[in-house]
């Protein structure tokens, strides 16, 4: 299997950890609001969808954001 550019890294790693957060994220919230419900799965995905549409953009615009400050409070060895 090929691999993407190193160029695409700034958009696969957001990919990969709204996905994950929020997959993770929404099943803890969905759980605590109905419990082990019949539709839990249809319900979660939902909430999942929804999380993921907004976690996505907001990952790609904050990130630089995220990186200054980390930069500011952690030495990065040259």
């Amino acid at each position: 299997m090929r691999k993407l550019p190193a160029r695409f890294a700034a958009l696969v790693m957001p990919f990969f950890l709204s996905i994950l957060m929020t997959f993770i994220v929404s099943l803890i919230s969905t759980l605590r609001s109905v419990g082990l419900a019949d539709h839990l799965v249809q319900i979660w995905m939902g909430s999942w969808a929804l999380s993921w549409l907004v976690a996505f953009p907001t990952l790609l615009v904050v990130l630089p954001l995220v990186r200054r400050l980390t930069s500011m409070l952690v030495e990065i060895p040259r």
